[in-house]
């Protein structure tokens, strides 16, 4: 039994495979993501390496990192040989991860397609559990002047009142503007009432002669655009 459970001790791999020393040999992006999370914790338990518990881990959230990053540290503890301070790094971690893939959407100059807004947008609402309704108000240049958050709402859906989105408009004399929300079902394709929404502010934004570029439905890694599909 003893002779097991050292075959499972990372100190025992070769060195070039140890998660430490593959990153020092071959750089982060040589890890796998269970790789990278056993760095972060360190040991795992008397029956599993700190590689393979991350490995049931990431199993339980279905190798996601994005399902990963909404778990609590009460539920990591849970895993055996996961207690708070481990618990702790794991979200910390994935928390830094995504505000640093906001930092980079925000150096993007202005919106030149879908996929501009989509890297806008996705770091903000992309992982949600819950909807979310944004509007990127842009100058002249296509540049983004202003981000906001119109509404909150369920799993399913969010009220949109179109007042508060021209309000910050003629508060930041924008000239044209993004749609976005976020669908957390995974569903890509628009309902009756976004189909509805959507020419509601459009036709309210040609009477004050500013342009909806696009509105985009967002999930955890793909979007749908109105613009693209030429249904704006």
């Amino acid at each position: 039994m003893k002779e097991d459970i050292k075959l499972l001790k990372i100190k025992d791999w070769k060195e070039e495979d140890r998660p430490r020393e593959k990153l020092l040999l071959k750089g982060s992006a040589a890890l796998s993501d269970s790789e990278l999370i056993a760095i972060l914790i360190g040991s795992g338990n008397r029956t599993e390496s700190a590689v393979q518990l991350s490995q049931r881990i990431l199993t339980y959230f279905k190798n996601n990192l994005n399902e990963l990053s909404k778990t609590s540290v009460a539920e990591l503890c849970k895993f055996n040989g996961i207690g708070q301070a481990k618990a702790i790094s794991i979200i910390t971690a994935l928390e830094l991860g995504k505000r640093r893939r906001l930092e980079n959407a925000l150096v993007v100059p202005k919106i030149t397609c879908s996929k501009d807004a989509f890297e806008i947008l996705n770091p903000i609402i992309g992982d949600l559990s819950h909807e979310e309704f944004w509007v990127l108000h842009l100058n002249n240049n296509h540049k983004i002047i202003a981000k906001q958050l119109i509404s909150k709402g369920g799993v399913t859906s969010t009220a949109v009142d179109v007042r508060i989105i021209f309000k910050k408009s003629l508060e930041t004399l924008a000239t044209a503007m993004v749609l976005g929300h976020n669908h957390p079902s995974g569903k890509l394709n628009p309902s009756p009432a976004d189909k509805q929404i959507t020419q509601k502010i459009k036709n309210a934004a040609n009477l004050i002669d500013i342009k909806v570029l696009d509105h985009l439905i967002i999930t955890q890694k793909a979007y749908f655009s109105f613009a693209d599909e030429g249904i704006l």
